[in-house]
Protein backbone atom coordinates (compact mmCIF):
# COMPACT_ATOMS: atom_id res chain seq x y z
CA UNK A 1 0.00 0.00 0.00
CA UNK A 2 0.91 3.73 -0.95
CA UNK A 3 2.28 5.40 2.01
CA UNK A 4 4.54 8.71 3.32
CA UNK A 5 6.89 9.75 5.65
CA UNK A 6 6.10 13.09 6.61
CA UNK A 7 8.25 15.18 9.37
CA UNK A 8 7.56 18.24 10.93
CA UNK A 9 9.48 20.77 8.73
CA UNK A 10 7.07 19.66 5.94
CA UNK A 11 8.75 17.59 3.97
CA UNK A 12 7.31 14.52 2.50
CA UNK A 13 8.36 11.00 1.10
CA UNK A 14 6.34 9.09 -0.74
CA UNK A 15 7.00 4.75 -0.48
CA UNK A 16 5.16 1.66 0.16
CA UNK A 17 3.93 0.17 3.63
CA UNK A 18 4.84 -3.15 4.90
CA UNK A 19 4.85 -4.66 8.36
CA UNK A 20 1.47 -3.04 10.10
CA UNK A 21 -0.26 -0.88 7.98
CA UNK A 22 -1.30 1.92 9.93
CA UNK A 23 -0.13 5.41 11.18
CA UNK A 24 2.80 6.01 13.05
CA UNK A 25 4.85 8.83 14.73
CA UNK A 26 8.20 9.13 16.52
CA UNK A 27 11.18 10.58 16.13
CA UNK A 28 13.26 9.97 13.42
CA UNK A 29 17.11 9.13 13.52
CA UNK A 30 19.30 7.10 11.10
CA UNK A 31 21.37 4.32 11.38
CA UNK A 32 24.71 4.14 9.38
CA UNK A 33 25.36 -0.25 9.73
CA UNK A 34 25.62 -2.36 7.55
CA UNK A 35 24.16 -5.41 8.87
CA UNK A 36 22.36 -6.01 12.74
CA UNK A 37 18.55 -4.87 11.74
CA UNK A 38 17.24 -7.50 14.25
CA UNK A 39 19.38 -6.15 16.93
CA UNK A 40 18.56 -2.72 16.13
CA UNK A 41 14.81 -3.35 16.20
CA UNK A 42 15.22 -4.83 19.62
CA UNK A 43 16.84 -2.69 21.27
CA UNK A 44 15.42 -0.71 23.69
CA UNK A 45 17.71 2.53 23.34
CA UNK A 46 15.19 3.15 19.79
CA UNK A 47 11.98 3.39 22.44
CA UNK A 48 9.71 6.02 20.81
CA UNK A 49 12.01 6.29 17.34
CA UNK A 50 11.31 5.67 14.26
CA UNK A 51 14.61 4.26 12.49
CA UNK A 52 16.06 4.82 8.84
CA UNK A 53 18.64 2.42 7.67
CA UNK A 54 21.46 3.79 5.49
CA UNK A 55 22.32 0.90 3.75
CA UNK A 56 20.24 0.52 0.93
CA UNK A 57 18.79 -3.45 1.14
CA UNK A 58 17.75 -4.82 4.41
CA UNK A 59 15.84 -7.79 5.14
CA UNK A 60 17.94 -10.25 3.04
CA UNK A 61 19.09 -12.99 6.04
CA UNK A 62 15.64 -12.61 7.52
CA UNK A 63 14.68 -13.01 11.22
CA UNK A 64 15.77 -15.60 13.79
CA UNK A 65 15.50 -16.24 17.20
CA UNK A 66 19.41 -15.69 18.24
CA UNK A 67 19.52 -12.52 17.57
CA UNK A 68 17.37 -10.49 19.54
CA UNK A 69 18.47 -7.82 22.52
CA UNK A 70 14.79 -8.07 24.05
CA UNK A 71 11.30 -9.82 23.73
CA UNK A 72 10.17 -7.60 21.25
CA UNK A 73 10.91 -4.77 18.48
CA UNK A 74 10.97 -1.46 20.43
CA UNK A 75 11.31 1.10 17.65
CA UNK A 76 8.34 2.97 16.85
CA UNK A 77 8.23 2.60 12.84
CA UNK A 78 10.98 1.14 10.42
CA UNK A 79 12.38 2.92 7.05
CA UNK A 80 14.59 0.90 4.17
CA UNK A 81 15.47 2.44 0.75
CA UNK A 82 14.57 -2.19 -0.37
CA UNK A 83 12.86 -4.44 1.27
CA UNK A 84 14.40 -8.08 0.86
CA UNK A 85 11.13 -10.21 0.23
CA UNK A 86 12.92 -13.96 0.03
CA UNK A 87 15.58 -13.88 2.30
CA UNK A 88 18.17 -16.27 2.56
CA UNK A 89 19.88 -17.81 5.92
CA UNK A 90 20.03 -21.46 6.91
CA UNK A 91 18.43 -19.95 10.65
CA UNK A 92 16.50 -17.38 9.07
CA UNK A 93 12.37 -18.36 10.64
CA UNK A 94 10.64 -15.85 8.79
CA UNK A 95 10.57 -12.77 6.73
CA UNK A 96 11.20 -9.10 8.37
CA UNK A 97 8.15 -8.01 6.58
CA UNK A 98 6.49 -11.14 8.80
CA UNK A 99 7.87 -10.08 11.69
CA UNK A 100 7.09 -6.74 11.75
CA UNK A 101 3.69 -7.49 11.22
CA UNK A 102 3.53 -9.66 13.77
CA UNK A 103 5.11 -7.55 16.50
CA UNK A 104 2.29 -4.49 15.09
CA UNK A 105 5.40 -2.40 13.95
CA UNK A 106 5.08 -0.05 10.85
CA UNK A 107 7.21 0.15 8.39
CA UNK A 108 8.29 2.52 5.22
CA UNK A 109 10.05 1.23 1.99
CA UNK A 110 10.64 2.84 -1.46
CA UNK A 111 11.48 5.76 0.04
CA UNK A 112 15.63 7.83 -1.08
CA UNK A 113 16.94 6.99 2.82
CA UNK A 114 20.11 9.21 1.25
CA UNK A 115 18.14 12.21 0.75
CA UNK A 116 16.53 11.27 4.51
CA UNK A 117 19.66 11.04 6.31
CA UNK A 118 21.37 13.94 4.34
CA UNK A 119 17.81 16.12 5.54
CA UNK A 120 18.34 15.05 9.76
CA UNK A 121 22.11 15.34 9.21
CA UNK A 122 21.73 19.07 8.11
CA UNK A 123 18.78 20.13 10.12
CA UNK A 124 19.31 17.33 12.89
CA UNK A 125 17.08 14.85 14.11
CA UNK A 126 12.87 15.55 13.13
CA UNK A 127 9.25 14.05 14.49
CA UNK A 128 7.84 12.50 11.96
CA UNK A 129 4.97 10.14 10.83
CA UNK A 130 4.58 7.02 8.63
CA UNK A 131 1.17 7.21 7.43
CA UNK A 132 -0.77 4.86 4.48
CA UNK A 133 -2.29 7.17 1.67
CA UNK A 134 -5.59 7.03 2.44
CA UNK A 135 -5.35 8.26 5.90
CA UNK A 136 -3.74 11.24 4.58
CA UNK A 137 -6.27 13.84 4.51
CA UNK A 138 -5.28 16.78 5.90
CA UNK A 139 -1.19 17.59 6.02
CA UNK A 140 -1.60 20.27 8.50
CA UNK A 141 -3.67 18.71 10.58
CA UNK A 142 -0.96 15.64 10.50
CA UNK A 143 2.21 18.32 11.42
CA UNK A 144 -0.03 19.78 14.66
CA UNK A 145 0.24 16.26 15.62
CA UNK A 146 3.78 15.09 15.07
CA UNK A 147 5.16 18.45 16.09
CA UNK A 148 2.87 17.70 19.96
CA UNK A 149 4.42 14.66 20.27
CA UNK A 150 6.82 13.99 22.76
CA UNK A 151 7.76 10.45 24.84
CA UNK A 152 7.60 10.51 28.39
CA UNK A 153 9.99 8.61 30.66
CA UNK A 154 10.90 5.78 27.86
CA UNK A 155 13.22 3.97 30.28
CA UNK A 156 10.34 3.37 32.91
CA UNK A 157 8.01 2.07 29.76
CA UNK A 158 11.21 -0.64 28.72
CA UNK A 159 12.61 -1.60 32.15
CA UNK A 160 12.13 -5.10 33.51
CA UNK A 161 9.18 -4.96 36.04
CA UNK A 162 10.78 -7.35 38.48
CA UNK A 163 14.11 -8.26 39.66
CA UNK A 164 15.58 -11.43 37.33
CA UNK A 165 18.32 -13.67 38.32
CA UNK A 166 20.95 -15.42 36.43
CA UNK A 167 23.05 -18.32 37.94
CA UNK A 168 27.52 -17.94 37.90
CA UNK A 169 30.18 -19.51 39.66
CA UNK A 170 32.12 -16.12 39.30
CA UNK A 171 31.52 -12.05 41.06
CA UNK A 172 27.85 -11.26 41.62
CA UNK A 173 27.17 -8.09 39.37
CA UNK A 174 24.07 -6.04 40.10
CA UNK A 175 23.18 -4.73 36.86
CA UNK A 176 20.76 -1.69 36.84
CA UNK A 177 17.92 -1.98 33.79
CA UNK A 178 17.73 1.18 32.27
CA UNK A 179 16.40 -0.25 29.01
CA UNK A 180 19.56 -2.91 28.87
CA UNK A 181 20.69 -5.08 25.82
CA UNK A 182 20.90 -8.77 26.45
CA UNK A 183 24.14 -8.87 25.20
CA UNK A 184 25.50 -7.33 28.50
CA UNK A 185 24.17 -9.89 30.06
CA UNK A 186 25.26 -12.47 27.83
CA UNK A 187 28.98 -10.93 28.35
CA UNK A 188 28.53 -10.57 31.94
CA UNK A 189 28.04 -14.97 32.36
CA UNK A 190 30.52 -15.27 29.20
CA UNK A 191 32.90 -14.56 32.09
CA UNK A 192 31.32 -16.60 34.95
CA UNK A 193 29.38 -13.90 36.87
CA UNK A 194 26.42 -14.32 38.61
CA UNK A 195 23.60 -11.89 37.40
CA UNK A 196 20.92 -9.88 39.40
CA UNK A 197 18.77 -7.55 37.11
CA UNK A 198 17.25 -4.78 38.95
CA UNK A 199 14.63 -2.57 37.59
CA UNK A 200 15.44 0.87 37.11
CA UNK A 201 13.07 1.97 40.16
CA UNK A 202 15.04 -0.06 42.03
CA UNK A 203 16.69 1.91 44.98
CA UNK A 204 20.51 1.50 46.39
CA UNK A 205 19.48 -0.31 49.22
CA UNK A 206 17.62 -3.11 47.27
CA UNK A 207 20.30 -3.19 45.03
CA UNK A 208 23.38 -3.62 47.85
CA UNK A 209 20.81 -5.60 49.59
CA UNK A 210 22.11 -8.79 47.51
CA UNK A 211 25.64 -8.07 48.39
CA UNK A 212 27.02 -7.79 44.89
CA UNK A 213 30.90 -7.94 44.29
CA UNK A 214 30.11 -5.00 41.58
CA UNK A 215 27.16 -2.80 39.84
CA UNK A 216 26.62 -2.25 35.94
CA UNK A 217 24.64 0.66 34.80
CA UNK A 218 22.88 -0.35 31.31
CA UNK A 219 22.27 1.60 28.20
CA UNK A 220 18.34 2.99 27.44
CA UNK A 221 16.55 5.46 25.62
CA UNK A 222 15.71 8.95 25.89
CA UNK A 223 17.28 12.08 27.80
CA UNK A 224 19.26 11.59 31.10
CA UNK A 225 18.23 14.79 32.63
CA UNK A 226 14.64 12.88 32.86
CA UNK A 227 16.37 10.25 35.41
CA UNK A 228 16.83 11.82 37.81
CA UNK A 229 15.27 9.20 40.29
CA UNK A 230 18.24 7.32 39.08
CA UNK A 231 20.44 9.69 39.30
CA UNK A 232 20.03 9.69 42.92
CA UNK A 233 20.07 6.20 43.51
CA UNK A 234 23.35 5.89 41.52
CA UNK A 235 24.64 8.87 44.11
CA UNK A 236 24.46 6.59 46.73
CA UNK A 237 25.77 3.65 45.14
CA UNK A 238 29.03 5.40 44.27
CA UNK A 239 32.11 4.43 46.12
CA UNK A 240 29.79 1.55 47.94
CA UNK A 241 31.17 -0.87 44.89
CA UNK A 242 32.91 -1.02 41.66
CA UNK A 243 30.83 0.36 39.26
CA UNK A 244 31.05 0.02 34.80
CA UNK A 245 28.21 2.43 32.93
CA UNK A 246 27.13 1.89 29.68
CA UNK A 247 25.44 4.46 27.16
CA UNK A 248 23.00 6.16 29.15
CA UNK A 249 24.34 4.35 32.27
CA UNK A 250 27.76 6.29 31.22
CA UNK A 251 25.12 9.35 31.42
CA UNK A 252 23.32 9.37 34.55
CA UNK A 253 27.01 8.31 36.25
CA UNK A 254 28.50 11.96 34.82
CA UNK A 255 25.28 13.80 36.06
CA UNK A 256 25.53 11.84 39.50
CA UNK A 257 28.99 13.34 39.61
CA UNK A 258 27.60 17.30 38.45
CA UNK A 259 28.39 17.11 34.28
CA UNK A 260 26.20 18.34 32.31
CA UNK A 261 24.57 16.46 29.31
CA UNK A 262 23.79 18.17 25.82
CA UNK A 263 21.26 16.48 22.99
CA UNK A 264 23.36 15.66 19.67
CA UNK A 265 22.44 17.18 16.76
CA UNK A 266 21.64 13.93 14.84
CA UNK A 267 22.89 11.65 17.14
CA UNK A 268 25.23 8.41 16.87
CA UNK A 269 23.28 5.39 15.78
CA UNK A 270 25.69 2.36 14.24
CA UNK A 271 28.39 -0.24 14.44
CA UNK A 272 31.03 1.95 12.53
CA UNK A 273 31.72 4.85 14.74
CA UNK A 274 35.93 5.23 15.69
CA UNK A 275 36.45 5.86 19.25
CA UNK A 276 40.02 6.74 20.45
CA UNK A 277 41.46 4.88 24.01
CA UNK A 278 43.80 8.08 25.22
CA UNK A 279 45.65 5.75 27.92
CA UNK A 280 46.46 2.87 25.38
CA UNK A 281 46.41 5.45 22.29
CA UNK A 282 44.61 3.35 19.93
CA UNK A 283 41.47 3.84 18.08
CA UNK A 284 38.78 0.91 18.30
CA UNK A 285 35.77 0.33 15.64
CA UNK A 286 32.44 0.42 18.20
CA UNK A 287 29.03 0.50 18.09
CA UNK A 288 26.86 3.31 19.64
CA UNK A 289 22.97 4.08 19.65
CA UNK A 290 22.27 7.47 22.11
CA UNK A 291 21.26 11.03 20.63
CA UNK A 292 23.03 12.89 23.77
CA UNK A 293 26.87 13.18 25.26
CA UNK A 294 28.34 14.79 28.42
CA UNK A 295 29.48 18.50 28.25
CA UNK A 296 33.66 18.29 28.25
CA UNK A 297 33.08 21.55 29.95
CA UNK A 298 31.25 20.71 32.99
CA UNK A 299 33.67 18.01 34.31
CA UNK A 300 35.21 18.08 37.51
CA UNK A 301 38.83 17.59 36.42
CA UNK A 302 39.50 16.90 40.42
CA UNK A 303 37.45 13.62 40.28
CA UNK A 304 36.70 12.88 36.61
CA UNK A 305 39.12 12.26 33.57
CA UNK A 306 38.11 11.69 30.00
CA UNK A 307 39.29 8.19 28.74
CA UNK A 308 37.50 7.87 25.31
CA UNK A 309 37.02 9.97 22.36
CA UNK A 310 35.28 9.76 19.28
CA UNK A 311 37.39 10.52 16.56
CA UNK A 312 34.77 11.72 14.36
CA UNK A 313 33.27 14.92 16.24
CA UNK A 314 35.67 15.21 19.66
CA UNK A 315 32.96 14.26 22.01
CA UNK A 316 33.07 12.47 25.34
CA UNK A 317 33.25 8.66 24.76
CA UNK A 318 34.48 7.40 28.06
CA UNK A 319 34.77 8.65 31.86
CA UNK A 320 37.39 7.37 34.63
CA UNK A 321 37.02 8.46 37.73
CA UNK A 322 39.46 9.59 40.50
CA UNK A 323 37.13 9.46 43.74
CA UNK A 324 35.68 5.77 43.37
CA UNK A 325 36.32 2.81 41.75
CA UNK A 326 33.81 4.02 38.95
CA UNK A 327 34.25 3.86 34.73
CA UNK A 328 32.17 4.41 32.13
CA UNK A 329 31.72 4.27 28.09
CA UNK A 330 29.47 5.76 25.68
CA UNK A 331 29.34 2.95 23.26
CA UNK A 332 28.40 -0.69 23.62
CA UNK A 333 31.50 -3.01 24.23
CA UNK A 334 28.98 -5.64 24.10
CA UNK A 335 27.67 -5.21 20.46
CA UNK A 336 26.31 -7.77 18.29
CA UNK A 337 26.82 -7.66 15.86
CA UNK A 338 29.44 -5.31 15.22
CA UNK A 339 33.00 -5.07 16.44
CA UNK A 340 34.03 -6.73 19.39
CA UNK A 341 37.23 -4.60 19.96
CA UNK A 342 36.27 -3.24 23.06
CA UNK A 343 34.96 -6.21 24.71
CA UNK A 344 37.85 -5.80 26.60
CA UNK A 345 36.16 -3.57 28.77
CA UNK A 346 34.18 -5.80 30.49
CA UNK A 347 37.59 -7.66 31.36
CA UNK A 348 38.60 -4.53 33.04
CA UNK A 349 35.59 -4.41 35.30
CA UNK A 350 36.54 -7.69 36.58
CA UNK A 351 39.62 -6.52 37.17
CA UNK A 352 38.75 -3.20 39.00
CA UNK A 353 36.72 -5.83 41.48
CA UNK A 354 39.37 -8.09 41.85
CA UNK A 355 41.52 -4.90 43.22
CA UNK A 356 38.69 -4.34 45.24
CA UNK A 357 38.49 -7.31 46.55
CA UNK A 358 42.41 -7.65 47.65
CA UNK A 359 42.75 -4.03 49.29
CA UNK A 360 39.65 -3.89 51.16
Amino acid sequence: MKAFLLLEDGTIFEGNSFGMEGKVVGEVVFNTGMTGYQEVLTDPSYCGQIVCMTYPLIGNYGVNIEDIESLKPQVKGFIVRELCKTPSNWRSIETLNEYLKRNEITGLEGIDTRALTRILRDNGTMKGTIITAEQLENIQEELTNVNSYTVSNPVLQVTTREIKHYEGEGYKIALLDYGLKQNIVRSLLNRGCEVYVFPATATADEVLGVDPDGIMLSNGPGSPRECQFQIDTIKKLIGKKPIFGICLGHQLAALANGANAIKLKYGHRGCNHPVKDIEKDLTYITSQNHGYTIVEESLNKETMTVSHKNMNDGTIEGIKYKNAPLFTVQFHPEASPGPEDTAYLFDEFIKMIDYSKNIL
